[in-house]
């Protein structure tokens, strides 16, 4: 397949790398065609409906809100994951030992208003080293009616903020023990096809959806260094795909995450 045609491919400039590293974040434009962008939005909605159906608020917020390993579902999305533009980027922040560590699909359909608390997603899954990257697709324009994204740009250099929670703590959104500061907090609308990636101790939340006729659909992927170990779990090697480069365990360097 000519990846092409869906994708397009660039390389981060110097003054986006060093503004990824002061603030963060950074926003990325027109990574996908408008024919990737179409395809990849009908291949995920295929399998959204036929996992997931219809929002149901007597569901639960995972039930609604996730459709874990969506590159399992979607030829393009496991293009996209493995293959696309987001890779070079990563690679460029991590360095040129990468693996792909998660893909999700994380909607909040029209709705669903339960918000998602300020947190970090090294809070969910901490990995080491602490260079991992969040990035986040949007499937249409998201924006503060429909459930966009809110940051506080900077907050990645305070390390990790979940120290001492118990992993029950957790399990309720508990994942920052004190409220942050909201007087920096911005609002990330994002336009269909944009990209927002940002590190893996940047402090977000979500609001709901409180549209009366959008969702709020978004791919979220995640990259780590190919070495990258869970200090939740024994200090494991995190297993994932590894998409440049090379690692020191065996089992990454056989894993297939895409079987």
């Amino acid at each position: 397949m000519d990846l092409n045609q869906y994708f397009n491919y660039r390389r981060l400039t110097k003054a986006e790398l060093d503004s990824y590293q002061e603030n963060g974040y950074l926003v990325i434009d027109t990574i996908l065609t408008p024919r990737g962008l179409e395809t990849m939005i009908a291949e995920a909605m295929a399998a959204w409906r036929s996992e997931k159906g219809e929002f149901d608020p007597g569901k639960s917020w995972l039930k609604n809100s996730l459709l874990p390993n969506i590159h399992h579902h979607s030829s393009l999305i496991r293009d996209y994951y493995f293959e696309g533009p987001l890779v070079d980027i990563a690679e460029q922040i991590i360095g040129p030992n990468l693996k792909g560590v998660t893909s999700q699909l994380t909607f909040k359909m029209r709705g669903n208003t339960k918000p998602f608390h300020w947190h970090q997603d090294n809070g969910y899954g901490e990995l080491d080293p602490y260079n991992s990257v969040t990035c986040l697709t949007a499937f249409e324009e998201t924006d503060q009616s429909n459930g966009c994204l809110w940051i506080i740009p900077g907050s990645h250099k305070q390390g990790q903020l979940h120290a001492g929670l118990t992993q029950a703590e957790k399990m309720r959104q508990v994942v920052v023990r004190d409220e942050p500061d909201e007087s920096n907090a911005i609002p990330m609308p994002m336009k269909p096809g944009q990209s927002l990636i940002f590190n893996c101790w940047m402090l977000h939340k979500s609001d709901g959806n409180f549209s009366k006729d959008r969702d709020r659909r978004v791919l979220f992927l995640r990259y780590a260094d190919a070495d990258a170990i869970e200090v939740y779990n024994d200090r494991k090697p995190r297993l994932g795909r590894l998409v440049r480069g090379e690692s020191r365990f065996p089992e990454v360097t056989a894993y297939e995450s895409d079987l």
